[in-house]
């Protein structure tokens, strides 16, 4: 056993039982003095935990949308595609204020978090009104753009207004759970998932269908219900952040714009925008290849895609436990100890995603059979899963490896390394593929698996070089 996941003196060996519990509930142990291994458990079971309650959002509405056909199933799929740009900005802000919490925490300087905390809020607020009232007015153009079919532009453009229209509660539900991974209360964010997510699973059916008392509101009625959990979540985040239970409070003295603070983000969160918009621009570009070959394939490729999410945003989990631990350990001055964490991290994220990929290309047939009874739709969805399965041993590494850059502030290289696998390798790769070379649907999925693919092994050799050891926010 290596000395710095030895238990020390003061830190006695814990079982499994009671490591879990105290995960779930919270831990107010200082991070950077525990032993490796015992600090990513700690963050990674909350934060693991609301991915799978991240993910559940996107899998509910399919699920249920799926029993209103192939079209309304295409809704949902471009839509998100488009949400994707959304997104980007809610994860360039959330990369600054984890990184720039964190590394205040690590410090231990919480007053400081506090006020980078209500800057960032602050900054969410100042995005989230324009992105809403746009998306109101632009939501049957840009499904036209997406190449809607007739009947997406004609009924299924009413869930794309409500959920471009609701776009302010996924901003702050994003960033303000950023917020609380980045202060290490990973266990608060974890509880703000639940609560909008269970709010989500027991309307949705209702608002679609038409139980009980509600409106039968057919595929708007998933944008209402999810649109409102969100909210509801946002409301609780608000609610913990003035009570102060965790290691952050809010108090009224720090309501006031800090312009310092406010910059030092902005650099942070404008490339980690960057960053996020050059992945989820080539999503929407693949989305727009993919709608050229018809809705069942749209339908196919949406339904893959969400279980795909399923599987890594529970992923992201690690990643994020293992940026965290980046910046506070560099803030506490123990850069070694964060490079152990990433790599840990990495190897315990590679057996989950190796294990589930193996799973999901035996049972990709029935998997993709649950959300929908087209065969055609199931066909073309198990063909990709299969094929973007094949890569999660890659993926594994690349996503804990490009959070750890950006939880020790240093937004710059996985932006490069986004901007020469996805616009440079996947999407020339996925034209070519599906296109000029015959593959058809097949050669969007292929390069979809070759560019994280890559991402990952270049993401290895960057990290091992260690200036992000260096960085200053």
């Amino acid at each position: 056993m290596s000395e710095v996941d030895a238990p020390s003196s003061r830190e006695p060996a814990v079982g499994l039982w009671a490591s879990l519990k105290e995960a779930m509930h919270g831990t107010e142990r200082d991070l950077t003095g525990l032993p490796v291994k015992r600090a990513i458990f700690l963050l990674a079971v909350p934060m693991v935990l609301e991915m799978v309650m991240e993910s559940i959002f996107a899998v509910v509405d399919v699920f249920f949308v799926g029993r209103l056909g192939a079209d309304a199933v295409a809704t949902v799929g471009l839509t998100e595609s488009l949400l994707t740009i959304i997104y980007a900005a809610a994860a360039g802000l959330s990369i600054g204020a984890t990184a720039l919490v964190s590394r205040r925490i690590g410090e231990k300087d919480p007053e400081r978090a506090a006020r980078t905390a209500v800057q960032a809020i602050g900054l969410g607020v100042l995005l989230a009104i324009p992105v809403a009232v746009a998306g109101v007015v632009f939501a049957r153009p840009l499904m036209e753009l997406m190449g809607g079919s007739p009947w997406v532009l004609e009924h299924g453009v009413r869930y794309t207004r409500v959920m471009l229209g609701g776009m302010g509660s996924v901003l702050l539900l994003f960033l303000i759970n950023a917020i609380f991974r980045g202060a290490g209360d990973a266990a608060i964010a974890m509880r703000v998932l639940w609560l909008a997510n269970a709010i989500n699973i027991v309307l949705a059916p209702m608002l679609i269908f038409g139980l009980g008392p509600f409106p039968e509101l057919g595929v708007m009625g998933a944008a209402v219900a999810t649109t409102f959990g969100r909210s509801c979540g946002v409301v609780y985040q608000l609610y913990r952040l003035a009570r102060g239970s965790g290691r952050l409070q809010v108090r009224r003295e720090h309501l006031r714009l800090e312009p310092g603070t406010m910059l030092a983000m902005l650099k942070l969160s404008g490339a980690g925008t960057a960053q996020s918009l050059v992945n989820t621009t080539s999503w929407v570009v693949l989305a727009r290849i993919v709608a050229t070959f018809g809705s069942a394939v749209v339908a196919g490729y949406t339904i893959a895609m969400r279980i795909v999410l399923f599987a890594l945003l529970p992923s992201w989990g690690l990643a994020n436990a293992a940026a965290t631990l980046v910046g506070q350990s560099l803030g506490a001055k123990q850069p070694e100890r964060g490079e152990r964490a990433v790599w840990t991290a990495g190897v315990i994220n590679a057996v989950f995603l190796g294990s589930l990929g193996l799973l999901f290309i035996v049972f990709a047939q029935p998997l993709v059979s649950a959300f929908s009874p087209d065969a055609a739709v199931v066909d073309y969805g198990a063909h990709a899963l299969r094929i973007i399965s094949g890569g999660f041993l890659f993926y594994a590494f690349g996503m804990v490896l490009t959070q750890s850059f950006n939880g020790a502030g240093d937004t710059a290289t996985p932006t490069l390394i986004n901007i020469f696998c996805f616009w440079l390798l996947e999407l020339p790769l996925a034209w070519v593929l599906s296109g000029p070379v015959g593959m058809g649907p097949s050669g969007v999925f292929l390069a979809l698996t070759v560019a994280f693919s890559m991402l990952a092994i270049v993401s290895a050799i960057l990290f091992r070089r260690g200036t992000w050891k260096l960085r200053e926010v």
